[in-house]
């Protein structure tokens, strides 16, 4: 599969290029520069594989939850290149994303992600391994760090920047579940597109891709009632 991903939910721009089985990427932390950086970096990773867009099989997106704008930006950059193309988008979630990169750099199989929502409150999620992918182990939600959703007993990780914000609380509220090393934590963890590609290639594989009129940010705090999006395969 050629999948294309694309991650702008928090400081880091991202994007990864999964073509003929070799995976291209280019990740930069640079705050506010997303929509000067995004589009060079594509052309980038298009042409470091010799690919152009109308070979991907879909395209991929951080869909939240995170900064409002920056999930503004990988959602229309996505929906621009797929109406252009005439492929599907697959949103992936940048809570699962960071769990992934997680897993991914220190074989930790179950990741509590905590980014900073602002107000006093996080996005909070958890996820566990199967074997393929991160998948989640209950339902994402906005919430103040005292009243975080407790994971089923057991040894977690940590990542995201929630962590540097609010650790005491959430030490205090994880209890026994959080582990005992200094590595179990890391809250500078960001998402890297090249982390979505296993669960967008997943996705596809499962015909979850959605039209690129109906895909569409998480931003939580907003949810609003809509439509099911239309699934393409």
């Amino acid at each position: 599969m050629n999948i294309l991903a694309i991650e702008t939910a928090t400081d880091a721009c991202s994007c990864a290029l999964e073509f003929s089985g070799t995976i291209t990427a280019r990740h930069r932390v640079e705050p506010r520069r997303h929509t000067e950086l995004l589009l060079p970096m594509i052309d980038e990773v298009l042409a470091d594989a010799e690919a152009d867009l109308g070979a991907l099989d879909a395209i991929a997106f951080g869909r939240g939850p995170g900064s409002f704008t920056g999930l503004r930006i990988a959602c229309s950059v996505a929906q621009g290149l797929g109406f252009g193309t005439g492929r599907p988008l697959i949103a992936v979630s940048t809570l699962q994303v960071i769990a992934a990169g997680m897993q991914r750099a220190k074989g930790t199989p179950r990741v509590l992600v905590a980014l900073d929502a602002r107000m006093g409150e996080l996005y909070w999620g958890g996820f566990e391994w199967d074997g393929v992918t991160m998948v989640p182990a209950f339902e994402e939600s906005v919430v103040s760090p005292a009243a975080v959703h407790l994971p089923d007993a057991g040894e977690w990780a940590g990542a995201g920047s929630g962590w540097t914000a609010h650790r005491a609380a959430l030490e205090e509220r994880m209890a026994d579940r959080l582990g005992r090393s200094p590595e179990s934590v890391d809250a500078a963890r960001l998402p890297q597109a090249s982390d979505m590609l296993g669960t967008a290639r997943l996705a596809l594989e499962a015909g979850l891709a959605v039209a690129p009129e109906d895909a569409s940010p998480v931003y939580l705090r907003s949810r609003v009632a809509r439509a099911a999006p239309k699934r393409i395969g």
